[in-house]
């Protein structure tokens, strides 16, 4: 054995151990990103954008009109209750709920508006999982419309 034989250079093994690893990495992350789930917020998102203005008028004119909506939870955990201001109740012509849940699309919920009265709605909230809700509830009175947009937290510690 000669001297030239005992000492082999390392870099060569070492750069294409380098790249191996490199694009390993890089085609791991690739396949991991692709079976990543891409919800949208809403499926009908571009056509939801273009009604946008109508949506800014009726946020408005509830601001506007001092409009507010409550919700509350009741002593058992299992119901919403949604409650229209007093001078729109019994006059609402048409309206719907929406259950909206951020972290899957899956779970919305939409429901008509039927408040009776007394302006007062309760909406079964026992099949709901227990986490982040937005409740927006749009309704017409006099053929304006009005919306109003909630968080609610469904289950935990309180439930």
């Amino acid at each position: 054995m000669n001297a030239k034989e005992i000492a082999r250079n390392p870099w060569p093994y070492a750069l294409v151990a380098y790249f191996a690893v490199f694009i390993t990495g890089i085609v791991s992350y690739t396949v991991f990103a692709s079976r990543q789930r891409q919800d949208l917020v809403r499926e009908d998102y571009y056509e939801e954008e273009i009604g946008f203005q109508k949506q800014v008028d009726r946020v408005q004119r509830s601001t506007e009109a001092q409009v507010k909506v409550g919700f509350a939870r009741t002593a058992a955990g299992s119901s919403l209750v949604i409650s229209l201001p007093l001078a729109h109740a019994g006059r609402v012509t048409a309206g719907t709920i929406e259950l909206y849940r951020p972290s899957d699309a899956r779970l919305d919920v939409g429901l008509p508006l039927a408040a009776g009265a007394d302006g007062v709605q309760r909406v079964d909230a026992s099949g709901l999982r227990d986490g982040l809700w937005k409740v927006r509830v749009r309704w017409t009175v006099d053929r304006h419309e009005f919306f109003s947009d909630r968080p609610v937290m469904v289950g935990g510690p309180n439930s």
